[in-house]
């Protein structure tokens, strides 16, 4: 898969490395009952494309470990591939926390999943981070 003859995998991971540290955060400081009202559709819209660029990330990858099977025998690649898949099951699950504790506005689930959505944000910023840091490696070295 490509976009204008370059990987797409090597685009569209800047919108992962991105979106998924920024709607964590943004899901931290939603905890936050004065910040709630202000921050409401920025966590909600972030957490969505969050969800949407590592989706189409790791599809990508997979593309392109499909392009270039010599890969495969690389630790380094082994290992991004390895926290890619848990990177995009954190970020999914964060971001239908964060979906759901943006739109619930009464009741007790309104209270505990903004709670659980900062969780999973910083879970999402630690997986996005290692499995970057990963990806770095595997092609940077070092």
């Amino acid at each position: 898969m490509e976009i204008n003859g370059m990987p797409a995998h090597a685009l569209l991971v800047h919108g992962a490395v991105v979106f998924g540290p920024v709607a964590g955060l943004l899901a931290v400081a939603y905890a936050v009952p004065a910040l709630r009202e202000r921050l409401r559709g920025v966590t909600l819209v972030t957490a969505v494309l969050a969800a949407v660029f590592v989706v189409l990330a790791y599809l990508s990858g997979d593309s392109y470990l499909e392009d270039n099977p010599a890969l495969s025998n690389i630790p380094a690649v082994d290992t991004h591939e390895d926290r890619a898949a848990f990177a995009l099951w954190v970020t999914l699950a964060f971001s239908a926390l964060a979906v759901a504790a943006t739109t619930l506005r009464t009741g007790r689930a309104a209270r505990v999943l903004p709670l659980l959505a900062a969780v999973g944000g910083v879970a999402t910023v630690v997986a996005v981070a290692l499995t970057g840091d990963a990806g770095a490696q595997a092609v940077w070295g070092g």
